[in-house]
């Protein structure tokens, strides 16, 4: 499968909101639910993504095939001091084909070459063993442990320095 990311722009809100919708309950199985608001503000929330976006304060992306069809989400936010968090989304028909792994890559890539960052954190749920695969083969290390909503989770650290 061959995929890109793509900056996120306000022409994606249509896809985008059709991803989220198809993947909802998808998601639910493995992070807390993002709530019907999401869903109805959904326009306000996507404008006010590229406000944040503009600032620098986050850089998010969209995973897309060779078709363009909308595959996932690799956001970078509450970006400081050379440091950022990672979060992604890849939908179900894309899980298992490696997508989220080469997402993750690309995403470290751009954070270090385009994006001037040394350190990304990532969180996942104890229970999400996919998540916390791509993360363990994308060279990020358990650095604690945590809550995510009601369930246990793990928070996890990579050096930028030696991004390939």
């Amino acid at each position: 499968m061959t995929t890109r990311l793509e900056r996120l722009r306000a022409d994606h809100a249509p896809a985008l909101l059709a991803f989220e919708r198809e993947n909802r309950e998808y998601f639910a199985r493995s992070v807390p639910d993002r709530g019907d608001g999401y869903f109805a503000e959904f326009a306000d929330r996507h404008r006010a993504l590229l406000a944040e976006q503009a600032s620098g304060a986050c850089h998010f992306h969209l995973l897309v095939d060779e078709r363009g069809e909308l595959l996932g989400r690799v956001n970078l936010v509450d970006v400081a001091a050379g440091a950022a968090e990672l979060g992604y989304r890849i939908g179900e028909r894309a899980a298992g084909r490696g997508a989220a792994t080469a997402a993750v890559h690309e995403v470290c890539r751009l954070a270090a070459a385009e994006y001037g960052l040394t350190t990304l954190t990532a969180v996942t749920t104890l229970d999400n063993a996919a998540s916390r695969a791509v993360l363990r083969r994308a060279g990020f290390a358990v650095i604690g442990e945590l809550a995510i909503g009601d369930r246990p989770g793990l928070r996890y650290r990579r050096d930028l320095g030696a991004v390939g």
